[in-house]
């Protein structure tokens, strides 16, 4: 704001910034205290990542439109479908691994109506975040198999 008249943030526009910082940093030091090795660090790191940048895109400018368009609620959704899926598989590998795998599905849901209805960059930034997802996904099932099994630790 001090360098050019276009960003106006209210004292509720750093408040909702400084809320979505501590949630990605307290969720990413809860994976390094859960994670059992390198893989789920990148992995957890990754999801963290993703949700957070699809939120603050979404939240600042709208990822489609502007961030009034009510189509932009579906990036949300594809969050909570993270956040959800985290909860229900309580941080576990192989969970984690099949709920960014389903973010990441639905995320490139969002690429081919993209592709339809939007211009070939919003096609594009969807496609990065669907790569993150299912990066993701790649990174927690490598850490799964990494995991040793109750067979091979007797």
């Amino acid at each position: 704001m001090r360098f050019t008249n276009e960003v106006n943030w209210t004292a509720f526009d750093f408040l909702v910034m400084g809320m979505m910082l501590a949630a990605v940093c307290l969720a990413f030091e809860l994976a390094l205290r859960m994670a059992r090795n390198g893989y789920y660090m990148l992995g957890a790191g990754l999801a963290a990542g993703t949700a957070f940048l699809i939120t603050w895109s979404n939240l600042a400018v709208g990822i489609v439109g502007n961030e009034n368009n009510p189509v932009n609620l579906i990036f949300f959704g594809i969050v909570a479908i993270a956040v959800v899926g985290t909860l229900v598989s309580r941080l576990q590998p192989s969970g984690m691994a099949r709920t960014m795998l389903v973010a990441g599905f639905a995320q490139a849901a969002t690429v081919v109506l993209a592709l339809f209805k939007e211009a070939p960059i919003v096609a594009v930034i969807l496609g990065v975040f669907t790569a993150m997802w299912l990066l993701s996904s790649v990174l927690f099932g490598k850490a799964a198999d990494a995991l040793p099994t109750i067979a091979q630790a007797s």
